[in-house]
């Protein structure tokens, strides 16, 4: 646990009418960061390979100020499937209360097929902190200074 941080975060949550018969999010392990989400569809769904689709899941949340919820892909789906969630991680704000969709994208070779009550995808609640920009000259200097994209290389790094 760190420090200052509840070990338990209490959030509000609200089945929606077609998820109501679906468990809540839950964690598979006792040490799993992320709680699967399930698909709270009526009928299946078909996923051609590039096709993609917003899944329901039954359930508005509150989370609380200076929280998130992150939707990331579960990775059996993505490594067996090519299934992905397009915009990973997917942000849940702490002000909306809309109902959580998950954005399901097919990456695969052949058709997939989501059924009602699968686990789709991952759910993270994260603490974020808020940015009060100070504009400034210069920046102070890194190790890394303006090295970007592959600037660090592929293989093990000798010192």
């Amino acid at each position: 646990m760190i420090e200052g941080m509840p070990s338990i975060l209490s959030v509000a949550v609200r089945r929606l009418p077609h998820g109501a018969d679906l468990r809540l999010p839950g964690y598979a392990t006792e040490a799993s960061a992320g709680m699967d989400l399930l698909a709270a569809i009526e009928r299946e769904v078909v996923l051609a390979p590039g096709a993609r689709a917003a899944i329901p899941t039954g359930l508005e949340i509150a989370l609380p100020e200076g929280c998130e919820g992150q939707i990331r892909p579960r990775s059996g789906l993505a490594l067996e499937h090519g299934l992905t969630v397009l915009n990973a991680p997917g942000t849940i704000d702490a002000d909306y209360r809309g109902e959580i969709k998950v954005i399901l994208a097919n990456l695969g070779g052949g058709d997939f097929t989501v059924r009602r009550g699968m686990r789709i995808a991952q759910l993270v609640v994260a603490l974020v902190g808020r940015v009060d920009w100070r504009e400034v000259d210069t920046l102070p200097a890194s190790g890394r200074g303006g090295g970007g994209f592959g600037s660090t290389g592929l293989d093990e790094r000798t010192a």
